[in-house]
């Protein structure tokens, strides 16, 4: 997800996790709104028949540890065996409580960074929806009852599309869930609502539901928020759920954290992408080389010293930088990210992806969600890789 730079004053970070990641809150009346056309291609980011917001460039500096550069191109798969099913984060700038059905840079900025490097490995949809926004979550915070967000908009809307989809594209494909924060939340009720138990389920190569909570049983891979849809074990394993809620290993979750909260009875579930795709904690990550305007923390440092600033590929892979394991404790379970640094190489120690207080310090109780998906990337690709042959073969 994507949110503003500074917590305003007074700013409840309880109330604004709870609102990005999908949870209860207060809602407007459900209002009769027309229903949004997803026949229209112009009301999806993503479509095999109108790239749109996918047709971008994701080339990729890897920069390794000495410092050396090389560079990594991208290209879509249009003949992938599998689909993905995108909902995006809280990103809408819109003056309204819900968004519009007009892609703004905003939406644009984060299909290209949570979501086209998908289309390697499966038909890429995105549908653009009325999600609750930005200024409606910096409202809510100030208690603002002129902006009232209504959640029910959005969560039709992304039913209204699913279910185009599947009576229009589908075609019995495989098909993988993508959300992060806002999108997981919406993704996580459709799941409940609309997959589970039904036919369809067989067709769910697997859902990632990332930078939200998703609860389990201790020492338990289902049940909790899902009935039917466990938790992967394995990187081949079809039709189970990846989700986890980032934290550096330096800035752990303080008590006000919601993001990866263990609830009465069930802990917050934590799948290790890196674990699951390759066996290992290395994490395969393609960072941001663009710095944000308004938005995150602050841009990239220079990426090497060897180079500097010459690096200009919107995305840079640092392979070996950092590494993720899945900790807990009594109060938060979660995917802890470690920056290998090492002084006395010309590489970067340090990455972005922190919300900084007013006065310039990190607010740990957002971990690192700015970049959640971002940092496993490349593991996530891999996962969906396999998860897809195996889906093809079972």
């Amino acid at each position: 997800m994507t949110i503003h730079k500074h917590l305003m004053p007074g700013t409840s970070l309880g109330a604004l996790v709870l609102g990005l990641s999908g949870a209860l809150m207060p809602l407007a009346s459900t209002q009769a709104a027309e229903a949004v056309d997803y026949s229209d291609v112009s009301n999806w980011l993503c479509r095999p028949s109108n790239s749109r917001a996918c047709e971008v460039d994701m080339s990729t500096t890897i920069v390794k540890a000495d410092g050396s550069i090389g560079l990594e191109p991208w290209s879509d798969n249009p003949f992938a065996p599998v689909d993905c099913f995108y909902v995006y984060p809280t990103v809408s700038q819109d003056a309204t409580a819900n968004s519009d059905m007009v892609a703004g840079p905003e939406e644009y900025d984060v299909v290209r960074s949570q979501f086209t490097r998908m289309g390697s490995q499966c038909r890429a949809f995105a549908p653009l929806y009325r999600q609750v926004t930005l200024t409606a979550l910096r409202a809510n915070m100030t208690g603002d009852s002129d902006l009232v967000p209504d959640r029910e908009l959005g969560y039709q809307d992304v039913l209204n599309a699913w279910n185009y989809y599947l009576e229009n594209d589908n075609e019995g494909r495989g098909v993988v869930l993508i959300g992060h924060s806002q999108g997981a939340g919406v993704l996580t009720r459709l799941i409940v609502n609309e997959i589970e138990g039904k036919d369809v389920e067989d067709q769910i190569v697997s859902a990632m539901l990332l930078g939200t909570t998703i609860q389990v049983p201790e020492d338990a891979v289902v049940g909790g928020t899902f009935k039917h849809m466990p938790l992967c074990e394995r990187g081949d394993q079809t039709g189970c759920i990846i989700t986890y809620a980032s934290y550096r290993a330096t800035n752990p979750p303080p008590p006000m954290a919601l993001f990866g909260r263990n609830g009465n009875g069930t802990v917050s579930a934590c799948t290790n992408p890196a674990q699951l795709a390759k066996g290992s904690n290395e994490l395969d990550a393609y960072l941001s080389n663009v710095a944000p305007e308004g938005f995150s923390s602050v841009g990239p440092t220079p990426w090497t010293s060897s180079y500097g600033t010459n690096i200009s590929t919107p995305f840079v892979s640092v392979p070996g930088l950092l590494s993720a394991e899945c900790v807990s404790n009594d109060q938060f379970s979660y995917l802890e990210i470690t920056v290998n640094a090492n002084p006395d190489d010309p590489r970067t120690d340090t990455i972005s992806g922190d919300v900084l207080n007013p006065d310039g310090s990190i607010n740990e109780g957002w971990g690192l969600h700015l970049i959640d998906v971002n940092a496993t990337m490349g593991d996530l690709i891999e996962l969906v890789s396999r998860q897809a042959h195996a889906y093809q073969w079972r």
